[in-house]
């Protein structure tokens, strides 16, 4: 009925008595997480205030429903172990008089859980129409309280005067294929939408995960399969944490909608088409997403398939160079020993022995061989965007703002998804679990939220020349099925607003002075202390906001060349091409290099000293 996706808002939620107010009956949500600090606000149950068989937890569904069943797990809690062992289920229409459930002419006693975190599922022998339905525990965990986070299955009856129903449905017009897809089914969506649109897609795959499955990705561009100089290349993936499904699905309906959108002429989306190289990776762990889809979405609970098959964390399994970087800093080796960016990645982390999944070494050399200016992780459970650094610069910290020399383009570029999602910037939209941010414009620096050390976002913007960002695109990890058009809704523009920033900023070539394009040039920003390199055809793009900055071109044997770019405020990037001439000394080098001879060693100025003379012979 959505307890788990707030459909229910709080004053839905009533109990016979309380402990305190962070366990009150608005905390009774399945899957509702309490913070590592569990306080008198945000704690992760609803746990009445006495122990005994006279307690109840009560759902206003505000309508007639059809209830079906219950879902039950104990509290969330590092410290606490409480959960209901048996309930009782009563239902009314006027929450005055109830009616208990019955076994023939008993009461019927529902089995709860053994622990507090697996979900346990109750169906009821029949349907019972009713608008209240109330939980009644009777035996809890000997050592624990009465403590319950619930999800209520049931449909609301059809009724069209219902004022508040119509005021709160959300109705998507567009026509898409709104369902859970198994690893099978998504392979055969993705191969529906090429066979629709294949002139501007293409299937592909940068991998295989654990236990053998290919990580497929659809690339949509009015030339697909190849780079085209001067066009950004961007990606959204979802699904690092298998169990968190909503991203997947996401993306899984955003490239049917650009298809047909696309055909249809929508002007806008023919635009992104065909001015930018989109690649969607929908599911990055699909090892782990068949472990939760196999239970189904209100079973999986909080972590069920949230790890590859070997156990590991995908999405925090990258390099941490953030530490490599900054000791660099502290030793004063940047830039004479090491640059500001493409930082290395360590030789252990790439030897066999290395804890590293090989969905992260297959993300790693994707990442590495196309030339992505931008990209979006669609993450699970929260309703927030965070961008880097995700890790905090002081040791022993667990949360501390952290930011990156591009600090306001990355705020930027969290606060165009933000505040074009239907609920991530609204001030009446409680809080998933612990966190408002909402007061944050729905948005955080990912190390002020929690430190994690090898993020990909961190990776991605220490390692390549993408800006990488995290979005938590809904409270509920794997809503229903019935929950996806209103999940669509939700974040349908902020997919494409995010995607368009990819051409926000400065783009160019820098070629040599015979018009070729310089490969790995790097190009450098004044005052900000984050370089950036071009691609293999010399082009590149640089992320910013808008002003004016003076840019600077260089490149091994080459002399660096500066000029002042401005970045307006209309969507586009400004065009800053560069050319850059050979230095003497690389002439001289190459020249020897040619005719089979050592270079020869002499100072620079004996060298210019020589080219000098040359070129007075010559005249």
């Amino acid at each position: 009925m959505g307890l788990e996706t707030l459909k229910i808002d709080d004053f839905q939620l009533h109990a016979s008595t309380t402990k305190r107010y962070g366990l009150g009956a608005h905390r009774g949500r399945l899957n509702i997480q309490a913070g590592l600090y569990e306080d008198d606000l945000y704690d992760g149950a609803w746990c009445a205030g006495r122990d005994d068989p006279l307690q109840w937890f009560e759902v206003d569904a505000r309508r007639l429903t059809k209830f079906t069943g219950v879902i039950t797990q104990g509290r969330s809690s590092l410290w606490s172990s409480d959960w209901v062992t048996s309930y009782k289920v009563m239902v009314s229409n006027d929450s005055h008089t109830w009616i208990t459930l019955k076994n023939g002419s008993e009461d019927l006693i529902f089995r709860g859980n053994r622990e507090k975190e697996i979900p346990v599922r109750n169906i009821f022998p029949a349907p019972v129409v009713a608008r209240y339905i109330r939980i009644n525990p009777r035996s809890w965990f000997t050592s624990g309280s009465i403590c319950m986070r619930v999800e209520i299955l049931g449909c609301p009856m059809p009724d069209p005067n219902n004022y508040y129903h119509r005021r709160n449905e959300v109705i998507t017009t567009d026509d898409l294929d709104f369902r859970h897809h198994s690893y099978k089914e998504m392979r055969q969506l993705m191969k529906v939408v090429n066979e629709m649109c294949p002139n501007v897609t293409r299937i592909y795959n940068i991998g295989k995960s654990h236990s053998g499955l290919k990580l497929y990705a659809i690339e949509i561009s009015d030339n697909p399969g190849e780079h085209e100089v001067g066009e950004p290349e961007f990606r959204y993936t979802a699904g690092s944490h298998g169990n968190e499904v909503l991203g997947r699905e996401l993306l899984l309906l955003l490239m049917q909608f650009m298809c047909l959108e696309y055909l249809s002429g929508n002007q806008r989306i023919r635009h992104l088409v065909e001015e930018t190289r989109i690649h969607l990776l929908p599911s990055v762990n699909p090892d782990g997403y068949e472990k939760a889809f196999e239970v189904g979405s209100e079973l999986s609970g909080w972590s069920l398939g949230r790890w590859s098959n070997d156990g590991i964390d995908i999405h925090h399994n990258f390099p941490d160079l953030n530490s490599i970087l900054w000791e660099a800093e502290a030793k004063k080796w940047i830039p004479r020993k090491m640059f500001n960016h493409h930082v290395p990645i360590p030789e252990w982390y790439q030897s066999k022995n290395a804890s590293v999944a090989v969905e992260t070494r297959a993300l790693i050399a994707w990442m590495e061989k196309m030339p992505f200016v931008l990209g979006g992780n669609l993450q699970g459970g929260e309703l927030v965007v965070t961008f880097p650094y995700d890790k905090t610069r002081s040791l022993g910290v667990t949360r501390e703002q952290t930011s990156t020399p591009d600090d306001h383009v990355f705020r930027w570029l969290a606060f165009s998804y933000a505040s074009t999602h239907r609920l991530m910037t609204d001030a009446n939209q409680r809080v998933c679990h612990t966190e408002d941010f909402a007061k944050e414009d729905g948005t955080i620096n990912g190390a002020s939220w929690h430190t994690a050390a090898g993020s990909m976002n961190d990776f991605s913007y220490l390692h390549t020349n993408c800006f990488e960002l995290s979005m938590y695109v809904g409270c509920d990890k794997f809503p229903h099925e019935s929950e996806l058009p209103e999940e669509w809704e939700n974040n349908r523009e902020s997919l494409l607003v995010f995607m368009e920033q990819v051409h926000r900023g400065i783009k160019g070539v820098v070629r040599d002075v015979q018009g070729r394009g310089i490969a790995n040039a790097i190009i450098s920003v004044e005052g900000i202390n984050h370089d950036i390199r071009t691609a293999a055809d010399g082009d590149y793009w640089r992320l910013l906001n808008p002003g004016e900055y003076r840019v600077t071109a260089r490149a091994e044997g080459y002399s660096l060349t500066s000029k002042k770019c401005e970045v307006g405020y209309e969507m586009g990037a400004t065009r800053c091409d560069f050319i850059i001439g050979r230095t003497n000394l690389s002439r001289i080098k190459e020249i020897m290099e040619k005719f089979n001879k050592q270079p020869i060693r002499l100072p620079v100025r004996q060298l210019q000293a020589l080219i000098v003379r040359g070129r007075r012979r010559r005249n």
